[in-house]
């Protein structure tokens, strides 16, 4: 098996190419490592690999080019510090996604995870993926929002709304207004539809509007909070899930 790395930091590269040597749940032949958009384009247009493990964020550009310029035809498995946009494009196209820093057992559950799914893996579909999100022309973001108002049927716009609350089964978007509405979904399907720039999910109550953020207080640095400019649901302090701290970090630095 022939695996490519794409990585420009030399510790990460480093890192993942020792655990990658050291494992035995595939046997690897050989690991060429890329340094750039560039370096990755060149060596994908005369060479194939079985699989690719790729940060999003290189020096000269994204990841992401190399697939308009070069085919791929391999699974990829992203590993970077970036948050919303690594679970979108995790969503929509990748075996898995590793978040920085990112721990030796995280990696080999990875790896088990490609070798149970290569066979199925469907480069077209794949690829398909890749352009519409990286389209803002084709990607299905989902701007207006239909709800039920008495025997009204009312369009919410994006902007209106300050955040998402779940509540046992249901879900609720709140408005600027201070107005709330049932809304038919979950918030663990609504967040892949959302614009990731815009709206974080903070926890497994909460997504947020990045505009009605007022504070951001850190009590440690596994306990976050957040102050909104709105009041809460029943006046909650709403608490950043630990295993999103550093996603949220990410995503208020874009």
């Amino acid at each position: 098996m022939r695996i490519a790395i794409v990585e420009d930091e030399y510790l990460a590269s480093s890192y993942l190419k020792s655990i990658l040597e050291q494992q035995d749940i595939l046997q690897i032949a050989e690991i060429t490592v890329l340094k750039s958009v560039k370096e990755a384009v060149l060596f994908f247009t005369q060479n194939n690999v079985d699989l690719a493990f790729m940060d999003i964020h290189l020096g000269d550009g994204k990841s992401l080019e190399i697939f308009e310029k070069a085919t791929i035809s391999c699974p990829v498995i992203f590993v970077t510090a970036y948050d919303s946009y690594a679970i979108s494009v995790f969503k929509h196209f990748t075996i898995d996604y590793l978040l920085k820093p990112y721990e030796e057992q995280e990696l080999l559950e990875a790896l088990s995870k490609f070798k149970k799914i290569k066979d199925s893996f469907n480069a077209d579909a794949a690829l398909q993926s890749l352009v519409a999100l990286e389209n803002p022309e084709t990607s299905k973001i989902q701007r207006h929002f239909l709800v039920n108002h008495g025997y009204k049927l009312i369009s919410v716009n994006e902007s209106e709304i300050t955040y998402f609350a779940a509540s046992g089964k249901h879900l609720f978007i709140y408005l600027k207004s201070g107005n709330s509405y049932l809304y038919n979904n979950t918030l663990t399907d609504i967040i892949n539809s959302l614009d990731p720039f815009t709206f974080f999910k903070v926890n497994r109550k909460y997504i947020v509007n990045r505009n009605i953020i007022k504070e951001v207080i850190k009590h440690s640095n596994q306990k976050i909070e957040l102050i909104l400019t709105v009041p809460a649901v029943e006046n909650d302090p709403i608490m950043i899930s630990k295993k999103e701290i550093n996603n949220f970090k990410n995503w208020l630095d874009q």
